[in-house]
């Protein structure tokens, strides 16, 4: 019962405070003014926040802002210009006025997501008791913050409100997400596109191997991600990557300052915010680490404070992509009249009134205060980043957002009822905005500013991308200007989106050449890269192209194999023909063969002669006369054939050269077959009773070499009918020429060949070795023998000398063993016949070959 009376009094107590009431404090804008349509803004009007630590014995105080951002200021005061200026028109929302909230974020995630809650909802501290909680927004619209890690958290917070968020800096890629953040819309280009220009930056300038530094925020840790992808594209390297805070302790900035000291890459791709690099821009200067190549983004690489000073020092000659400058007519006079006044909308520019003019405003009560301001302060005398409107590109963008929500409420106001987008062609209720409808016409608007700038939306809620390639430089006057060098256009085709003007750089520590940043130099051509183990590959050897290979561009991944016909230069840089090679007659070696052949044929020719001279004479008759004048014609025609062999390959040459020698051979062989079977026999019919000699007269002896020669002319025309010898081009051999040669076509027929002839060579041997010791002053079985143990010898090591040798030599050896074979037959069988008859005629009897007279040694 106790339990049941305390839950009735408590609700009792409950039913007297009011339904919806406010929970915290009233958030109160810095600047503000009623209109018909409010639209919300997010400035980081100060930098910091106070430090403070709460005692934990009662609610702690609101935090405090310190550092005021002149730059931001300058956005804020752009919001109310567009405002006033659409106010003052009559073709953009004619008879309804726009009035703003400004909140400043001082740089922080929750107070940004607390202004944005605030935007939401009404400041006072209760409503009536019967009230719903549920209404609509205050606002319309909120333009800002200038960072991507609050304006994720306000999207994330304000998304079931479908409030739209329309940030004029939040360069996150991560923000293009549709299903995360639908209400969210940005007339700054997304880091997608900054990063592939920064990627692209890094390749247009050779550099290869670079370290990245980024702010450990959303916006850093996205943007980077997003460059290492397109660097990696782009064949970009990352030695090292370091992330950096503002809130990190000082020993964290100095481990990144040894990184750097340490590394080789010379260039490095910062991805931060001015303040966070600004940290280590102090350590960097302590140590004097200078000389780096700088390369920046939009959120500090135009930051006019961070510029200042000493960073020059170490940022010098930085280079990096910002938001194109533009021309916004009125603005400047503008900004130097606004003046402080004693609305409670305007406490903002009443701080930054004392800020930039040291002084205080008097207060309601009219009390003194010390160094009052005396009221003709002229803001046009201060010279700050306020004032400053030489770079209006980034306030350009808080220009054009606030005319995209004008734009998009005008479209909505005008809507004509039959013809609407929403459900059944309707309207929206003028009398009842709602901010998704708001939402709906800002992905449809479509205008151009004053000064030609087209604004649209994409799907994703980005604009087109649109940069301006700056350079550090230092003036007449020592004072860092950034100049203009290039520009970058991503709407235009992929190889044109990336122009450089005609405006001279200036590179770290002044140099006027572009630095080197490279983990291995170039490959020249006639090279390939070979990666290092363990390391990127950029990091890579230059290894020389193999025989027959060439690499005709810097740093070839492959070597190109050269086409069958072609080889590599030395330099292994192109491919040129292959020089053919044939034993030619216009060759030393060919010559000489030639000559030996035909020295051969006249020799033979020679003997010849003398024979049928001196046909008439015992020793010519002895021996058979007839066989030896057809032996000495086959081998005049041993010696002829040989120059067959010489020359390049033709189709005729290759099916003469083989047949014409394998006929000839065996034509040869026959012959002194046939002597030296006429020998055997011949002493044979001498015993009694034998008549042998009648079956191996002449006739038998024509036959008998015709029979054999028959053998070899059919085996030859099988060979030239089925598949004969061809000029082929061999160019497997040898990877620096190409070798003119005979293709033998049928293999087995050309062993068929040169086995009938081993055949024939060995039954001479045989024979004639059997007949060698008969009794007979010339006996001419022993000078057959000799040829035949020449010929076989020539022969037997013709195979190895054959398979061995290269190229042209291959022929030479066997026009060689055709020569020394045919030599050998020659000499050893007519010779000592020549030197009988020319110098011992008085051994040319038949007295003495009868073995009338003693013998004598031959």
């Amino acid at each position: 019962m106790l339990l049941m009376a305390v839950i009735l009094t408590a609700l009792l107590t409950r039913a007297d405070e009011p339904a919806c009431s406010l929970r915290g404090r009233p958030e109160l804008p810095q600047l503000s003014k009623d209109g018909d349509i409010t639209i919300g803004g997010i400035f980081s009007l100060h930098d910091n926040l106070v430090d403070a630590k709460p005692d934990f014995k009662g609610e702690p105080e609101p935090r405090k802002c310190k550092d005021l951002n002149f730059r931001e200021f300058q956005f804020a005061q752009t919001l109310i210009f567009a405002t006033e200026e659409i106010n003052n028109r009559t073709d953009i929302l004619p008879g309804i006025s726009l009035g703003y909230k400004i909140y400043d974020d001082c740089s922080s995630i929750p107070l940004a997501i607390r202004a944005g809650m605030a935007l939401m909802n009404e400041q006072e501290e209760n409503m009536y008791s019967n009230q719903s909680c549920t209404k609509p927004s205050t606002v319309h619209a909120i333009i800002g913050p200038s960072s991507s890690s609050p304006t994720i958290g306000i999207a994330t917070t304000i998304r079931a409100f479908h409030i739209p968020v329309i940030s004029f800096f939040a360069t996150c890629a991560c923000l293009s997400n549709r299903n995360k953040y639908p209400s969210f819309f940005r007339t700054i280009p997304s880091d997608y596109y900054q990063s592939r220009a920064l990627a692209q930056l890094v390749k247009h300038f050779g550099w290869t191997w670079v370290g990245t530094i980024r702010s450990d925020n959303d916006y850093g840790n996205s943007g980077m991600a997003t460059f290492v992808q397109a660097a990696r594209q782009e064949g970009v390297c990352i030695e090292y990557s370091e992330a950096i805070f503002r809130t990190n302790p000082r020993e964290k900035f100095l481990k990144t300052v040894d990184v750097i000291k340490e590394a080789s890459s010379k260039v490095i791709v910062a991805f931060t915010s001015p303040i966070d690099l600004e940290f280590l821009i102090k350590e960097l200067l302590l140590q004097n680490v200078t000389g780096f190549q700088w390369i920046g983004t939009e959120a500090w690489i135009s930051d006019k404070d961070l510029a200042a000073g000493e960073s020059f020092t170490v940022l010098g000659g930085a280079l990096g992509f910002t938001v194109r400058n533009a021309v916004i007519t009125g603005l400047e006079e503008f900004l130097m009249n606004v003046c402080p006044s004693d609305s409670p909308g305007n406490s903002g520019l009443k701080y930054f009134w004392e800020t930039v003019f040291s002084c205080t405003l008097t207060t309601q009560d009219k009390t003194a205060s010390v160094n009052p301001c005396t009221g003709s302060e002229n803001l046009a005398e201060v010279k700050n980043e306020y004032t400053d409107v030489t770079d209006l590109g980034n306030a350009n963008d808080v220009y054009e957002a606030v005319y995209a929500v004008a734009h998009s409420l005008h479209n909505l106001l005008t809507c004509e009822s039959d013809q609407g987008p929403f459900a059944g062609k309707t309207c929206a209720n003028k009398k009842k905005i709602e901010p998704w409808q708001v939402v709906h016409y800002l992905k449809t608007v479509n205008f151009t500013t004053k000064n030609g700038e087209n604004v649209y939306f994409d799907e994703n809620g980005d604009p087109a991308a649109r940069y301006a390639l700056i350079n550090w430089q230092l003036n007449k006057e020592s004072i860092t200007k950034f100049v203009t060098v290039g520009l970058y256009d991503a709407s235009l085709p992929e190889q044109q989106q990336f122009i450089m003007n005609n405006v001279s750089i200036v590179w770290a520590g002044g140099q006027a050449k572009v630095p080197k940043s490279v983990c291995s130099e170039s490959c020249p051509p006639g090279t390939r890269k070979a990666v290092q183990k363990g390391k990127p590959v950029c990091c890579f050897d230059c290894i020389p192209c193999a025989e027959g290979e060439i690499s005709n561009q810097t740093d070839s991944i492959d070597c190109m194999k050269c086409p069958l016909e072609y080889r590599s230069t030395n330099q292994k840089k192109q491919c040129i023909l292959k020089a053919t090679e044939f034993l030619s007659f216009g060759e030393i070696m060919g010559m000489l063969l030639m000559i030996l052949s035909l020295i051969g044929a006249c020799l033979t020719t020679a003997i010849a002669t003398v024979f049928f001279r001196f046909r008439d004479t015992p020793i010519v008759k002895a021996n058979n006369s007839e066989l030896s004048f057809l032996l000495l014609f086959s081998l005049a025609l041993c010696f002829l054939c040989s120059l067959t062999f010489i020359g390049q390959p033709s189709e005729w040459s290759c099916m003469l050269r083989h047949t014409a020698f394998g006929i000839i051979f065996v034509l040869c062989l026959s012959c002194v077959l046939g002597k030296t079977i006429v020998v055997l026999m011949a002493f044979r019919s001498t015993l009694p009773g034998n008549n042998i000699m009648k079956w191996f007269g002449p006739a038998q002896q024509r036959l008998s070499v015709f029979a054999f020669t028959f053998i070899q002319a059919l085996i030859c025309t099988l060979w030239l009918a089925i598949s004969p010898p061809f000029p082929s081009k061999n160019i497997t051999s040898y990877k620096d020429r190409i070798i003119l040669e005979c293709d033998l076509g049928s293999a087995a027929a050309f062993y068929a060949i040169l086995g009938y002839i081993g055949f024939l060579a060995a039954m001479c041997f045989v024979l004639a070795f059997l007949a060698r010791k008969l009794p007979d002053n010339f006996n001419e079985a022993k000078f057959i023998t000799f040829s035949m143990l020449i010929f076989c010898a020539v022969w037997i090591t013709f195979i190895p000398a054959y398979i061995s040798s290269p190229g042209k030599y291959t022929v030479a050896v066997e026009i060689f063993a055709i020569l020394a074979s045919s030599f050998g037959l020659l000499f050893c069988i007519f010779a000592p016949k020549c030197y009988i008859i020319l110098f011992k005629p008085e051994m040319n009897t038949k007295k003495y070959l009868m073995g009338k007279v003693p013998s004598k040694s031959l």
